[in-house]
């Protein structure tokens, strides 16, 4: 949306609220117009890496993905390469003809070169392995590289006359960063991120310094970048203790600045060149480094397209579309699956009906072989459990009964004796559904599938997540089987470097005879014939070629039930056209009847940085109708529901605007949508889920069966063809991105995401297709996106494929090629600031609020109780230099005239927790009060163009009242006393109250000896990467983690 429009659709909407009540009716979406460039200059870089030419002359950089060259003196550099070359990490070769680099533009890092005048660019390296960090030989016939080819990364050589690679570097280790010697008999390079190693071209390697890895996630600790000196000394850049020093042969010679972990450039006469605090800087001697004057210009673009808007008020009723883990029954009849906050079961031909009907959290349900049973999850007796509902009696056993655990993803064994479930940790077990007993088959993996029993129940498949290499984290979604007999695991691709379409409910499912297993790729349905192991025996098949998620077989093993765009489908295991099961379900939105009336004593409406005092707030339905001073009289309609909050202070309700609503691995169940109501967030932004839970808990929501706040979101983030987290879409066959987008726009996404993997060309083609649909869309990337329309990034500085941000440093700064950019193309951009929790060591009234005590799961609760302890005990000085390094962005992006909008990645960061320590965290460091209350009300309502986020005549209401003062303290926000949602009242007593009281359930369940060998048996299998990685991700800077 233009923002620099007199006035704004987002207002027009709010003051057309109650027109839009009665009709239902949106502005026309999609119509995207020719958005004009604007041309910027910047002169501060963030992250960058040099490379000077042999002559001294000149220094090529890779600013913004983009390789630049410019005098050494200094002045405005000229680009060599476009927006989608992707560059990173430059190099001279020795005769300065030509510069090597590595890029992304293929959708794997390659090595390109190109001539200093822009012509003869020519890729040299090819295939599905990433090539990184090129460094010519001195003689120039060599090009040293880092590479995952072997399956770890290490250091090869590449002949440039002949393009024959070999590796050089041997053992076990990560290696990184070459750099040879000035008589090129020796490469030096990092090993595992902490040992400097130097080594022979025959590949012996001695160690010649290190630093002593940091247990800690929030204290990290690297080396970094070596490069020989003319002497032959080695430099080399080590982050630790919250400092980024440069060191020569073990001294540091540059201290007390944000050294960028990349190697400098040699001149001739021995000074160097280095990027450091925004600027790239000349070194000579003992003295102090003189700043090198260089300016880029790059255009930035502000979209401009109709946005499609949600409809919260009408009451007509529309189909539901949020037809989640839907499963054949044995008999090929029915079809049970879950939509609407319920469990329903459907004869194929008639209207679906509901099995449960109670506000508990459900999902997952599975048929019993013999069709008399469907088990599902359920967090009736206070957690996630298995539930077994017998259908002919009507009633419910209650089957694990698990206080610490959650177990989820529930399938039957064949023989209906066994169900196997995965916890929160993403450990799998089974259950005996005869007598409750439950054996640990697997230790945890990270966000594992739904398994899937072979026959006898010898073997279980499951979908499971295999990197590259150790080095970094994306790799692919494989087919993991695990022999129950010994416990052992086996990882089998569904083909070379590719993925399933998701782990989760697309697969493997194994057909009830055990002589197929069923899978999506490419967003296709895909069969192949397996032996009792789940060993291929012949080739896959491919049985759609529409867009298709969640398969299940009948019973017979000849028919294949799934999702395609919201509509179920059946297609014949033989092969044939699929047909369509009708689902006559449908939903309207739920809302309050009749007027309310808000009396505050205090109203900060979100329009000025002061409050309204003694006002009625007047509500029909769930819209704000009128604000006016009540002067001490009574309420001006008689029959209208008081709501009495004279002694508190009125705001907005709070938004969210980065969570993954119930992602896998955290186990929250109904607890997350009453936990942030509880603490005052009345609206989120989901950046990634699977679509079809996605679109259930939205209709869920909005129809009154769960209680939640509402919920705007995208489903799965469309990824290249490496991925991590379960909910990513790999997309890497012809025609797949069309099916991607046909699924967005066919479930109603209210955004799309393009993810870490995908190519900058691609996300070009993305953000056209998200705009013509009439939502915005989003990317850990800042440019060229802001040059080629995307509407916002996320978090401060995100997990790139670098493996480091372009946006922020390892010590939590970013300069003005950051802010200016987001500033002067009116770009969203959602902070998540991670580093915040370092206030829990200050203050942890927040973890020690009852609200948290009591609507926390066990096990995450236990986990912010460790964060507290762990920011009380250690140095918390430089983790509040890289938060208050980070604030200071939010800081000049203000100064610039633009803004930012609070979001935390909840679950990641803990919920509703974190959006209150980053708001609080804003504050500390000189955000103020009023600014911080926008960031997480007005601007983000802004920037959805939803009528959220203002207490205003046309607004939807979602109001709290709160005691205290916000806008003199900022603490004061989460003292929460009341909160009103879409104008339903909720109060925080009621909130909690499912949960307040620990549940005796009749059940206990017999815990069998885990199985021998099921702990890990791979390194990406060990305890504490599964859990680092559900807290945390690598993006290789201080206290930035997310998704």
């Amino acid at each position: 949306m233009n923002s620099k429009e007199g006035i704004s659709r987002r207002t027009a909407l709010i003051a057309g609220g109650a027109a839009i009540a009665l009709t239902g009716a949106t502005p026309t979406a999609g119509r995207r117009l020719p958005s004009p460039k604007e041309m910027v200059e910047l002169d501060e870089a963030t992250n960058i890496a040099i490379a000077t030419s042999p002559d001294g002359k000149w220094v090529a950089f890779d600013q913004l993905g983009i390789l630049w060259i410019a005098p050494v003196s200094g002045g405005a550099a000229r680009r060599l390469t476009d927006d989608f070359g992707d560059i990173a990490q430059p190099d001279w070769s020795p005769d300065g003809t030509l510069i090597a680099f590595q890029s992304y533009r293929s959708g794997n890092f390659h090595i390109w070169t190109i001539a200093p005048d822009g012509s003869r660019l020519r890729q040299l390296t090819h295939g599905q392995n990433d090539h990184r960090e090129i460094r010519y030989s001195p003689d120039g016939r060599s090009i040293a590289f880092s590479s995952d080819r072997p399956g770890r990364y290490a250091i090869h050589v590449l002949d440039v006359a002949t393009g024959a690679v070999r590796m050089v570097s041997q053992g076990n280790s990560q290696d990184s960063e070459p750099a040879w010697s000035r008589d090129g008999t020796k490469i030096a390079y990092v090993a595992d991120g902490t040992r400097l190693m130097v080594m022979g071209l025959d590949g012996a390697a001695t160690m010649v310094a290190s630093v002593k890895p940091s247990g800690e996630r929030f204290r990290p600790v690297e080396l970094r970048a070596p490069s020989f000196g003319p002497d032959g000394a080695l430099h080399y850049t080590v982050i630790e203790n919250g400092e980024a020093r440069l060191i020569r042969a073990g001294e540091p010679i540059v201290s007390g600045e944000d050294v960028y972990p990349f190697r400098v450039g040699w001149l001739p006469d021995g000074s160097f060149l280095y990027g450091a605090s925004g600027k790239l800087r000349r070194k000579s001697g003992g003295g102090a480094a003189d700043i090198v004057p260089v300016t880029i210009s790059v255009p930035v673009t502000t979209p401009d397209y109709a946005k499609k808007h949600r409809d919260f008020t009408s009451r007509t009723e529309r189909p539901v579309v949020g037809i989640s883990g839907p499963v054949l029954s044995p008999d090929g009849r029915c079809v049970a699956f879950r939509a609407l906050n319920d469990i329903w079961t459907m004869e194929i031909g008639k209207r679906p009906e509901r099995l449960i009907a109670d506000a508990s959290f459900k999902c997952d349900p599975a048929w019993s072989p013999d069709g008399r049973y469907i088990s599902y999850s359920s967090d009736r007796g206070g957690t996630l459990d298995i539930w077994l509902r017998d259908l002919a009696a009507g009633t419910d056993r209650q089957l694990t009964n698990l206080p610490d655990s959650a177990a989820v993803w529930g399938s039957w064994s064949q023989d209906g004796s066994l169900i196997a479930f995965i916890n929160q940790e993403g450990a799998v077990h089974t259950v005996s559904v005869a007598t409750g007993a439950v054996q640990r088959v697997y230790d945890a993996l990270w966000e594992p599938g739904r398994p899937s029993f072979g026959p006898g129940a010898r073997t279980i498949a499951i979908a499971a997540f295999k990197p590259i290499a150790a080095r970094y984290r994306e790799g692919l979604s494989e087919i993991l089987t695990i022999d129950r007999a010994t416990g052992k695991g086996s990882y089998a691709p569904v083909a070379p470097f590719k993925s399933l379409s998701t782990r989760g409910d697309d697969g493997p499912v194994w057909s009830p005879d055990g002589s197929h297993i069923a899978y999506v790729m490419g967003s296709t349905l895909w069969v192949v014939p397996v032996d009792a192991t789940g060993a291929f025996t012949g080739a896959p098949r491919q049985l759609t070629t529409e867009v298709t998620d969640a398969p299940s077989w009948s019973g017979d093993s000849k028919t294949l039930l799934y999702l395609s765009n919201g509509k179920l489908r059946l297609v014949p295991l033989a092969g044939g056209a699929p047909r369509t099961v009708p689902v006559a379900l449908g939903w309207a939105n739920a809302r309050p009847e009749g007027r309310t009336i808000v009396r505050a004593g205090r109203l900060w409406d979100s329009s000025e940085p002061r409050y309204k005092r003694d006002v009625d707030i007047m509500i029909e339905s769930n819209r704000i109708l009128s604000i006016m001073p009540h002067g001490g009289r009574a309420p001006s309609d008689a029959n209208a529901k008081l709501i009495d909050a004279s002694g508190l202070t009125v705001l907005p309700g709070l938004i969210d605007m980065h969570t993954h609503r119930q992602m896998a691995g955290y186990g929250y169940g109904d607890r997350m949508g009453r936990i942030w109501l509880a603490m005052g967030i009345t609206a989120t932004r989901s950046l990634g889920a699977p679509a079809y839970q996605m679109v259930e808990d939205r209709e869920a929501i909005d129809s009154g069966a769960r209680i939640a706040p509402r919920h705007y979101a995208t489903g799965e983030a469309i990824d290249g063809s490496r991925i991590f987290y379960n909910f990513m879409r790999p997309v890497t066959e012809p025609g797949q991105m069309a099916l991607e987008l046909s699924r967005a726009e066919a479930l109603s996404y209210d955004m799309v995401k393009a993810y870490v993997r995908l190519p900058h060309s691609e996300q070009a083609k993305v953000i056209a297709a998200a705009h013509d649909m009439g939502v915005h869309i989003s990317s850990h990337y800042h440019y060229p996106a802001l040059n080629i329309g995307s509407d916002c990034m996320e978090h401060l500085g995100a997990t790139s494929r670098y493996g480091y941000s372009r946006t922020v440093t390892a010590l939590g700064a970013g300069y003005k090629d950051v802010t200016r950019l987001f500033a002067k193309a009116k770009a969203g951009r959602t902070p998540t600031l991670f580093s915040a929790g370092v206030l829990l060591g200050e203050d942890s009234s927040l973890a020690d609020d009852p609200r948290i005590r009591t609507l926390f799961p066990p096990w995450e609760y236990a986990k912010l109780q460790a964060r507290v302890k762990a920011m009380r005990e250690g140095d918390r000085a430089p983790l509040l230099a890289a938060l208050e390094r980070n604030i200071a962005q939010i800081r000049d992006t203000l100064a610039q005239g633009w803004h930012v909008i609070s979001g935390t990645d909840a679950p990641i960061d803990f919920v509703a927790v974190s959006l209150h320590l980053n708001l609080r965290a804003m504050a500390r460091f000189g955000v103020s009060t009023h600014d911080v209350l926008l960031s997480a009300t007005r601007h983000s309502g802004d920037f959805l163009d939803e009528p959220v986020g203002r207490i205003a005549p046309g607004a939807l209401a979602d109001l709290i009242a709160v005691e205290g003062d916000p806008l003199a303290r900022i603490e004061d926000l989460a003292a929460i006393r009341q909160v009103m949602a879409n104008g339903i009242v909720h109060t925080i007593d009621g909130l909690m109250k499912p949960f307040a009281k620990s549940r005796q359930a009749e059940v206990e369940n017999r815990m069998l000896p885990p199985i021998t060998a099921a702990h890990q048996h791979y390194w990406w299998q060990d305890a504490h990467y599964v859990e680092s990685s559900r807290a945390a991700c690598c993006a290789g800077h201080l206290l930035q983690a997310e998704v």
